[in-house]
């Protein structure tokens, strides 16, 4: 396993390690679990930066990579559903737009294309890793409307134009 696969490993490892400190009733466990999500991140920058770098892109990379990052944010996500920093309506949102965009890179692996990642797909990664960040440091309902609503806009505009962009793929066999 070459080491942007060992990385993403980690980041899947750390996941549990982030709920179980969320979860747990200690003074300073929030900011425990955020210095572990911040820990993941970084490893998902590093990971990517070796992996390009160092010309490491592998199969393993290609399907674990984005599985992990999608774990993290939707564990936390998740948490905070429960504990009603977030409605869940807008966790279903965040959820049904990375199934549809990973079914339209589908389609488009089956007609010979790739669809890399959006400038807008990057900015909504960096908005809600950050968002998540603030909701975690910050105990202010404010703080935590305002982040699930950037997560939200971010999430649903990034969705919109990964579909605007490839919509060729979705006609292309309709002739």
């Amino acid at each position: 396993m070459n080491t942007a696969n060992k990385l993403t490993m980690a980041r899947v490892v750390m996941i549990p390690v982030f709920l179980v400190l969320l979860y747990l009733d200690f003074k300073g466990h929030l900011y425990a679990a955020l210095a572990v999500f911040i820990l993941a991140s970084v490893t998902d920058f590093i990971d990517g930066y070796v992996a390009r770098h160092y010309n490491m892109i592998t199969d393993f990379g290609k399907f674990m990579d984005p599985l992990a990052d999608k774990l993290l944010v939707f564990s936390a996500m998740a948490w905070f559903v429960e504990m009603a920093w977030m409605p869940a309506w807008a966790f279903f949102v965040v959820i049904a737009r990375e199934f549809a965009v990973t079914g339209l890179r589908l389609i488009a692996v089956e007609q010979g294309r790739v669809i890399a990642a959006g400038k807008s797909g990057k900015v909504k990664t960096a908005s809600t890793m950050v968002c998540i960040c603030l909701m975690l440091a910050i105990p202010s309902v404010t703080l935590r409307l305002v982040c699930w609503i950037v997560i939200l806009a971010t999430t649903v505009y990034s969705g919109i134009e990964y579909f605007v962009r490839n919509k060729d793929v979705l006609t292309a066999g309709e002739m």
